[in-house]
């Protein structure tokens, strides 16, 4: 999803795949009689199996990301949290869960009770990462999922050290808008680990795990601004946070920038 969003092709509207992508083997596996609830595109398919064909062969993940992206015609750097293999397994009312299974295939119905991620005993981060982190200007958490997406992150070993050190300005961009995430279960999942679904509890979350200087919230919740500026000590920008096209995204990738060297 991020090389499509940075190379132009990235469906807005769905938030995920390419657009104006068709599904014909998808559908095709349905008549088959194969589960095809996981919803990929045939274009989006054959970068898949392009990276699978990769991995196969031997090469590390953040390599084959880096093809990827030329192949693409993206000029900015990308690079995976770690080349190890990561499993996140959700446990619901329901049993245990994939995450996509969650998420895609029960819409994030279940009740969570818990959040289990596997990794390997030699996972360490992908080459870059922490080099990456630690002479950057600004650390800019996007609006992700804080439990699911970017805490995984961290836990790699060796990033939320990199974070906590760098002398980086640290910016995050709320997923919560108005109490509700726009995609994804990040409220419910919030609410479930006793935190406050709201962008004051994001603040909050980044704030105790690693120190934050500037939170960038949605208009609709401009009210919290005083209290996440008094109670968390962490600047803050209103803005419109939604990103509904590419002018919209670019747009706040630009307000987001101009922030965070405000704040050094």
């Amino acid at each position: 999803t991020v090389l499509y969003a940075l190379s132009g092709i990235g469906d807005w509207e769905r938030g995920w795949g390419i657009a104006g992508d068709t599904f014909r083997c998808n559908e095709a596996l349905g008549r088959l009689g194969r589960e095809n609830w996981f919803r990929i595109g045939d274009a989006d398919l054959a970068t898949n199996l392009l990276r699978t064909e990769l991995l196969s062969s031997g090469m590390r993940l953040s390599d084959v990301t880096e093809l990827i992206a030329r192949k693409l015609g993206i000029r900015c750097k990308v690079i995976p949290m770690t080349d190890s293999r990561v499993k996140t397994t959700v446990f619901t009312s329901e049993g245990p869960m994939s995450f996509q299974e969650y998420f895609v295939k029960r819409r994030a119905e279940p009740e969570v009770l818990r959040i289990t991620v596997e990794r390997s005993p030699d996972e360490e981060a992908a080459p870059g990462v922490i080099e990456a982190l630690s002479r950057s200007e600004a650390v800019i958490v996007a609006p992700s999922n804080p439990i699911l997406s970017v805490r995984p992150i961290l836990e790699t070993r060796g990033v939320l050290d990199a974070v906590r050190s760098s002398g980086a300005v640290k910016v995050a961009v709320s997923p919560i808008v108005g109490g509700r995430a726009l995609r994804g279960p990040a409220d419910k999942l919030m609410k479930a680990f006793g935190m406050e679904p709201s962008a004051y509890g994001v603040a909050k979350y980044y704030s105790e795990l690693f120190g934050l200087d500037g939170m960038v919230i949605d208009r609709v919740d401009a009210e919290l601004a005083h209290r996440i500026e008094s109670e968390l000590d962490v600047k803050v920008l209103v803005t419109d946070t939604l990103m509904t096209d590419r002018t919209r995204a670019v747009r706040l990738a630009s307000e987001v920038l101009r922030f965070a060297r405000s704040l050094r």
